[in-house]
């Protein structure tokens, strides 16, 4: 059985492989940058996020998903259905006294 190599490893194949694997590890920051990509943002509002799971009008989640897949094509932020409902629910809880 082969041993185990990390994600940077496997991008790049080694024609040879070594008989001694490498003593050093790839930094963290390069597994970032390839796994969520070089140009994404860092979010100034990195915070932990939790599951919620909830219904919505089957109307509403398909516009929420064209408008998503659109905005993506775009290259539009926010662009996922997660950020866009972010943004749209920070308004009513900042409306309401809760931010």
């Amino acid at each position: 059985m082969t041993d185990r190599r990390s994600l940077l490893e496997g991008i790049e194949p080694t024609p040879n492989p070594p008989s001694n694997p490498p003593t050093t590890t790839p930094s963290n920051e390069s597994e970032k940058s390839f796994v969520y990509g070089k140009d994404r943002p860092a979010s100034p509002e990195a915070t932990v996020r939790t599951l919620v799971s909830t219904r919505i009008r089957g109307d509403y989640a398909r516009l929420l998903k064209r408008a998503s897949l659109e905005r993506q094509l775009d290259g539009t932020t926010p662009n996922t259905l997660q950020d866009i409902l972010e943004e749209a629910i920070r308004p009513w809880l900042k409306k309401n006294g809760y931010l």
